[in-house]
């Protein structure tokens, strides 16, 4: 078994030896640490990145192989990676551990029982939920890959390296980070205008067209719904079409879908906590993000839904036909650029102590003219005001 995954192993390192960009979070898993789960949604490059790191190792050093392989089943995650160690093996990477039933189980019996063994495993990003009813959560230290930002997209695209800013030094240098760029970077202004239909994964480098991205961008979610969220979830089959019905019923709004739970409750014919349930774990797969309104008192009542980028807005609306409005991309791609906004009743949202408005090139000050600490987030290609901020530039934050 051993000598098939090895020659998996080497065909599938040498597909990557022409990858040359790097993510950042290579450098969390190749640390000291023993055991490092890389989660992230599908498509988002968890596979590169952990044959990227096992470039490092000899054949001899290192095994890899997936747990949706169905030759794995049969023997098991503990029996190969016995066979290996004891072989003198002692690092091992499992991808799509999540796949593997009792997957914990026996990463903690690996653990535990093979202390020099070096282990990383990949999943969905659900696979916490898993973890705890086998007390992996002291044991196992976990990083999230997410979709390509924007700047990342223009690094892997161009071969480039560009500099990280904070919050603050793109409210305050707006005008002239924007300008720089784009004088630097002509295509830049256009290439995002790419990014918003096919640019949130790495394999829109090896698609050929729009169409061909955003059809693998569709199974990849059809995988998420019927594969990931049943691998760690006990949710029946007949009830995974509720959240293709959630999908579709935001995508059919065309708007960012304004969350009432009764009404939705009832026409989804689930219950209210029921609901709530299925909308985190719509978060957590990278389909959904969930919006809430900003307020003293915390609420696990969404105010709005999005989906996760405005790429998966695109291939929807194709697949179903459905016209995408422009300000729905717009506002998809802002509140994707921050781990924690609100919706806010002045403006449109609320992140840490600053109010944005989101809008086109025509956007004015109207709404927010006396709202101290208020900004413009406009789509347009740079500024001459540093209170007018290029939409794009927010995928530039650090």
């Amino acid at each position: 078994m051993l000598d098939i995954l090895r020659d998996r192993q080497r065909k599938l390192i040498a597909n990557v030896h022409n990858i040359s960009y790097i993510r950042q979070e290579y450098d969390f898993i190749n640390n000291s640490e023993r055991l490092i789960a890389l989660i992230g949604s599908r498509g988002v490059g968890k596979t590169t990145l952990l044959l990227q790191y096992l470039k490092q190792f000899s054949i001899d050093e290192a095994l890899y192989f997936t747990a949706d392989d169905i030759s794995i089943a049969n023997f098991g995650i503990i029996a190969i990676v016995e066979e290996f160690y004891a072989l003198g093996g002692r690092i091992v990477v499992i991808d799509e551990v999540h796949l593997f039933k009792d997957w914990a189980g026996h990463i903690k019996n690996i653990y535990d029982f093979m202390p020099d063994l070096t282990i990383r495993v990949s999943g969905s990003s659900m696979l916490n939920i898993l973890m705890q009813s086998y007390d992996l959560s002291r044991r196992m230290v976990v990083k999230e890959l997410k979709k390509l930002s924007f700047k990342e997209y223009l690094e892997i695209k161009n071969n480039i390296t560009l500099e990280a800013y904070t919050l603050e030094e793109v409210l305050t240098n707006a005008s002239e980070i924007s300008f720089a760029l784009t004088q630097k970077y002509p295509s830049l202004y256009k290439e995002f205008k790419d990014y918003l239909q096919m640019g949130c994964y790495p394999y829109f480098a090896s698609s050929s067209s729009v169409e061909i991205y955003h059809s693998k961008l569709f199974n990849a979610l059809e995988k998420i719904i019927y594969e990931d969220i049943p691998s760690t979830n006990k949710i029946k089959f007949e009830n995974l079409s509720v959240f293709k019905q959630l999908m579709y019923k935001v995508l059919a709004s065309r708007l960012p879908y304004q969350v009432k739970i009764d009404s939705l409750a009832r026409e989804l014919k689930i219950s209210e906590p029921t609901l709530y349930t299925y909308l985190e774990i719509l978060n957590k797969t990278g389909i959904f993000t969930a919006i809430y309104k900003f307020s003293a008192k915390q609420t696990k009542k969404p105010a709005k839904l999005f989906f996760k980028n405005s790429n998966i807005l695109h291939a929807l609306g194709k697949d179903q036909h459905i016209p995408i409005e422009i300000g729905t991309v717009r506002e998809t791609f802002f509140v994707n650029c921050f781990s924690e906004v609100y919706y806010s009743d002045i403006g449109d949202f609320k992140v840490n102590k600053y109010i944005f408005e989101v809008g086109g090139k025509n956007k004015t000050f109207s709404q927010i003219k006396d709202v101290k600490k208020s900004y413009l987030a406009l789509d347009i290609d740079f500024t001459s005001n540093d209170k007018k901020i290029p939409l794009w530039l927010f995928s530039f934050i650090k």
